[in-house]
């Protein structure tokens, strides 16, 4: 058994978060899917920011088994 871990990322707009969180849910999804990930460990979600605190992105970072 060997521990993995996918970072994906996202950039977040103004009025856009709902259709930009279901792009980064389906970019997981499909990974999981092509790769035959059979087992899930975590999942972890980070926003990050710009230099006045205001939110710009989303980091995805999943771990599974291999």
């Amino acid at each position: 058994m060997a521990v993995k871990v996918k970072s994906f990322g996202m950039e977040i707009r103004p009025l856009k978060t709902t259709r930009e969180l279901e792009e980064l849910d389906n970019l997981v999804n499909q990974f999981i899917s092509a790769t035959g990930i059979k087992k899930v460990l975590s999942v972890s979600d980070t926003a990050t920011t710009d230099d006045k605190g205001e939110t710009i992105g989303l980091v995805r970072v999943v771990a599974y088994e291999e």
